[in-house]
């Protein structure tokens, strides 16, 4: 049976607050009543006069409170230059009965911030307080509808709440199935859709006992991963959420007016401890999901390397995404947490985008202070109360004893409990996993210490140890710098402070260090993953019986969290272009990307050792939706160039006719996988020079001309024919030829460059990535 795993369980935390950037908070409440302020934010001004906009203000209280009077007394401000809204005391009722009004776009009670509480939007450029975003253009992806596979949705979450949304759109034909403490009146504006689909993994699982199951036979979500990730993409605005008091502020979804479609095709087992989703209940939910009206669909699901071929119906998801993909739906997939190692990325198939994980500009410090006053840095999401100066010890023979010690943090148990009693314990591990740091903190716990220091690759996620138990991570130099200090004194003391949330600089973004990396081990000319989006500390919903929830929220880390970023951004470039086809998204948001971080600065790569992230990293770079919202221009695909591709990776006609449902013949002249008419050129196996092509479709301005700009890969000759690309009325569509050549002598790795169009206004911006191979199919390890 194949079998694909949710892609993003680490524990780890962030948040998103929604409040104009314009206003701190002001919290102001009525004495002895229920009113509190609330932000109505009602978009684009319709008026240029102030004045006139401050009058539509209170005409619009007045109407909501019943008189002038009472509508003076309850405004606080009113928003009347930037973009339009006001801030007044209303009651929870009034609240509601506003945010239903068509004029308003959203209502959110005001409350105290720190500065910069919110991250993952306001990092991507999609801050609801400017009024000319793309957030705020689309109307918040109203009408959209996003679709879900993976392990439910629990219902009840503010996440989903449809204040303010509008009718469910027309072509929306699905339903919501009731089962297992689920009915159908669980759906509303919001939460559309709600299915379930099991019968294949009870084909596959006869000893399976659905009444002894935690798990809920229904569309309900037992774990929270389907929650988290429908909340990340499409959640509605919920007010004043935080992890422990960490990353306090305002919660949504990247396309906050979207309409969310849940297809549960995967299942907890006891026995196992672990979720599993069978390949037919997965291509079933697809199935469903195009039946039922998606317009985008996101799964965080992945199989294990060795891939199946794109054309074996065995790969579920590249088959229902083949169909999906041919019916203007967009497949959106996360790319695996097999990194940092090569060729591990998963969902390679090029009709679907598949999405890389990075980090966002915000970090969890947690000092250390040791007992020669030298304060160290950790990382952890530790909220219990200070840790006040206590022995510190690393476990190790002091010479003249016959009983086993051990500082590596997997090997703790071996220590005599008195060794770790009482005190804080150094240890150090090459794991990656958290279970190192977990198992490390319970080891410790049960020999009645209080507290643990994990050195460790720098990069891994964070994750609270149970019961808030102190366990902070530092990387092996800084763990080393501990042990000097341990070892130069006869009683090495250590205080632990609570963590704290910083933001902006001077933390840099990475690409995180579980993010699976390319090159693409099935077509290696097919650039995997697309594009990298936040996938660390993401905060956001979940089910209550989670064991981490915290209130029906939780913070994950995973290639799972980041393929949503990306759902939610499609969704609000569909409320815009409508008519693209899928692969003029992908290109949209490969060719506008970030290959810095929005301030600037480069990003790197987490691994042993962290580099500059290169395209196997994070693809075209880490999404910018404004940009993507205007690309320029686009490198179009269709069914029809799918077909040529699968043709030049060598597939016979009969699986071919397989996956596409209909005969299907190659032509004699086998066509190269070099010119299929992606937004990247990847050659991993340059020896003679060659010569492909590409085509772009101007989707700006109707007059315009583009010229090339080429940033070759070392050693590399790039000749680009012709170097000028003139757009009129007429000529919409205009091809190019790519002329490569490599000066290498020897075997090499692969190099990295870029071809970009430019018009001075758009950079039209694709990867380049070249290896020489002068010995061909050779496994270089010598």
């Amino acid at each position: 049976m194949n079998q694909s795993s949710l892609l993003g369980m680490v524990n780890s935390r962030l948040l998103f607050a929604v409040v104009l950037n314009l206003t701190i908070a002001l919290n102001v409440t009525r004495a002895g009543a229920e009113s509190k302020v609330h932000i109505v934010y009602l978009g684009e001004k319709q008026h240029d006069d102030p004045k006139l906009v401050t009058e539509s203000h209170h005409q619009m209280l007045s109407s909501l409170l019943g008189s002038e009077v009472e509508a003076h007394d309850s405004m606080v401000h009113s928003y009347r230059h930037g973009f339009s809204g006001f801030a007044a005391k209303l009651t929870e009722s009034q609240a509601k009965k506003i945010a239903d009004s068509p004029d308003v776009v959203h209502v959110i009670p005001d409350s105290f911030y720190e500065l910069a509480t919110t991250r993952t939007w306001d990092y991507l450029g999609l801050s609801v307080g400017n009024p000319k975003n793309l957030l705020n253009d689309t109307n918040m992806g109203d009408q959209v509808i996003i679709g879900f596979i993976d392990s439910g949705v629990w219902p009840e979450s503010e996440s989903f709440n449809d204040n303010g949304v509008g009718p469910i759109p027309s072509h929306w034909k699905g339903g919501c199935q009731p089962g297992e403490h689920f009915r159908s009146t669980n759906c509303n504006r919001k939460l559309i859709g709600a299915k379930y689909f099991i019968n294949g993994f009870l084909a596959e699982n006869e000893g399976f006992n659905s009444t002894e199951s935690r798990d809920y036979i229904s569309a309900r979500d037992f774990i929270g991963h389907g929650t988290h990730v429908a909340s990340i993409a499409g959640g509605s605005f919920v007010p004043n959420i935080n992890y422990k008091g960490l990353a306090g502020g305002n919660l949504r979804g990247g396309a906050p007016r979207a309409r969310i479609a849940i297809y549960k095709a995967c299942w907890y087992v006891d026995q196992l401890g672990a979720v599993t989703c069978s390949s037919s209940d997965i291509l079933k939910a697809m199935d469903e999901a195009m039946h039922d009206g998606v317009d985008v669909l996101s799964l965080s699901l992945g199989a294990q390397i060795p891939l199946y071929p794109e054309t074996d119906l065995r790969d579920r998801i590249a088959t229902g995404a083949f169909h999906a993909v041919a019916k203007g739906i967009i497949v959106v997939c996360a790319g695996g947490n097999s990194g940092p190692a090569a060729q591990t990325v998963l969902n390679t198939a090029p009709w679907v985008l598949t999405v890389a994980a990075t980090t966002l500009d915000r970090s969890f410090p947690t000092p250390i202070t040791l007992g020669n006053n030298n304060v160290i840095l950790g990382q952890a999401l530790y909220t219990g109360p200070e840790l006040g100066f206590t022995s510190l010890v690393y476990p190790e023979n002091p010479g003249h004893s016959n009983v086993t010690f051990s500082g590596v943090c997997e090997r703790l148990n071996l220590n005599p409990n008195g060794t770790m009693r009482g005190k804080v314990v150094l240890c150090f591990t090459t794991a990656t996993l958290f279970t190192a740091v977990s198992r490390a903190a319970s080891y410790v716990k049960a020999a009645g210490g209080v507290g643990v220091i994990i050195a460790r690759n720098p990069g891994y996620n964070l994750t609270p140890c149970r019961d808030d138990f102190p366990c902070v991570a530092i990387d092996y130099e800084l763990g080393t710098d501990i042990l000097v200090y341990i070892r130069s004194t006869g009683s090495p003391v250590v205080k632990i402070q609570p963590s704290r949330t910083i933001v902006g600089e001077p933390v840099g973004t990475k690409v995180a260090t579980f993010s699976s990396r390319g090159p693409n081990s099935n077509s290696p000319a097919i650039l995997k993953p697309d594009i990298g989006a936040p996938g660390v500390s993401i905060l956001a919903a979940t089910s209550p019986d989670s064991n981490s929830s915290v209130g029906g929220f939780d913070i994950l880390a995973g290639t799972s969290m980041a393929a949503p970023v990306i759902a939610g951004v499609v969704a609000l470039l569909k409320a815009m272009h409508p008519d693209w086809s899928p692969a003029a998204f992908r290109s949209a948001i490969v060719t506008t990307a970030w290959r810095t971080d929005p301030f600037g600065e480069q990003i790197f790569a987490e691994g042993s050792s962290r580099k500059v992230a290169d395209p196997f990293d994070y693809g075209g770079g880490l999404v910018n939706p404004e940009k993507a919202a205007e690309p320029g221009l686009i490198y179009d695909m269709g069914p029809k160039d799918y077909i040529l591709y699968l043709c030049s990776a060598g597939y016979n006609d009969s699986s071919i006719s397989q996956l596409v449902g209909q005969v299907t013949v190659c032509s004699n002249l086998k066509p190269s996988v070099l010119d299929v008419n992606l937004p990247s050129i990847t050659i991993p196996n340059l020896k003679e020079e060659v010569n492909l092509t590409r085509t772009v479709t101007n989707v700006g301005p109707v007059d315009s001309v583009y010229k090339v700009v080429v940033e070759p890969p070392l050693g590399v000759r790039v000749v680009v024919s012709p170097e000028t690309l003139v757009f009129n009325s007429k000529t919409k569509t205009v091809s190019f030829s790519v002329r490569v050549s490599t000066t290498h002598k020897i075997n090499t790795g692969f190099y990295f460059g870029s071809l970009i169009w430019s018009d001075s206004v758009h950079n039209v911006t694709i990867p380049v990535s070249v290896r020489t191979q002068i010995l061909q199919n050779y496994y270089d390890e010598n």
